[in-house]
């Protein structure tokens, strides 16, 4: 006796992935689109990279005993500047979160029968694949001008990991501010604290023992001088110390922050 033979099941999707991943093809819909912001993303961390080199390489690298060596100071500053990437990556995704709440597109999802916190996590996950050809650019860049980093293959990866840890905590922070930002306008303001201030009081350029003692505290501790630290003692092979556990639990704290503040403001702007 024979059987009917059985129809064949296919695997469906978890709903909220699904959603997660219809609102990540539409996130990058829009960037390629609008390549404006990305593309300001890339050229800033690239333009600062050669002017700090091409400009200033030669009187820092004397200043921080290397002699007047622009290539030794293009070590020296390129971690630094991969973390000004993703500081500046978190402007776009502040701005998008900020436009798709004011001109209530929102408000129309929420008529649809999709995960409500899809939304967020396909402008975050957008945003980090976003950031990260970016970094990937920017170190191309690094190595077409002379950078030659001193790691292992799994040095390379620490510094990879610790480097799009940071990316994903920026980002979900970045969404926070664009929740709270009443205008695409004053959302692409919010960030600018994170994206250029902090770098600037840090290691990026030159070494916090430079600095004077009222600030060269603040300096040392903040979570972009220890995740600087960490990848510049990954990539040159100068050791990390005691600043890649403080790199990995401020990017931790950072990502918490983020995603509890963006979700709360989030459940109360969609009620």
């Amino acid at each position: 006796m024979t059987t009917a033979a059985q129809p064949v099941q296919t695997v469906q999707p978890v709903p909220h992935v699904r959603d997660s991943l219809t609102m990540l093809r539409r996130n990058l819909l829009h960037a390629r689109r609008y390549p404006s912001m990305t593309l300001q993303v890339a050229l800033i961390p690239v333009f600062l990279l050669l002017l700090f080199v091409y400009v200033f390489g030669s009187a820092l690298g004397t200043g921080i005993g290397q002699g007047g060596d622009r290539t030794a100071y293009l070590a020296y500053l390129v971690p630094g500047i991969l973390l000004m990437t993703a500081g500046v990556g978190a402007v776009p995704t502040a701005v998008a979160v900020c436009t798709d709440m004011t001109e209530g597109i929102v408000a129309r999802f929420r008529t649809m029968a999709i995960s409500r916190a899809s939304i967020l996590v396909g402008h975050v996950v957008g945003s980090v694949i976003r950031t990260a050809i970016t970094l990937v650019l920017v170190t191309a860049v690094a190595l077409a001008i002379g950078f030659r980093p001193d790691a292992s293959p799994v040095e390379w990866l620490a510094a990879c990991a610790l480097l799009a840890l940071f990316v994903l905590a920026l980002t979900w922070l970045s969404v926070a501010l664009g929740l709270i930002s009443k205008t695409p306008e004053g959302a692409s303001n919010a960030p600018l604290p994170i994206s250029f201030l902090l770098p600037f009081v840090s290691s990026t350029f030159v070494p916090v023992d430079s600095m004077p003692s009222w600030i060269r505290w603040f300096a040392e501790y903040q979570p972009f001088t220890t995740v600087i630290e960490t990848v510049r003692g990954l990539l040159t092979g100068t050791g990390i110390g005691h600043d890649g556990w403080m790199a990995v639990a401020w990017c931790v704290a950072i990502a918490v922050l983020g995603f509890v503040w963006s979700l709360r403001l989030f459940d109360r702007d969609t009620h």
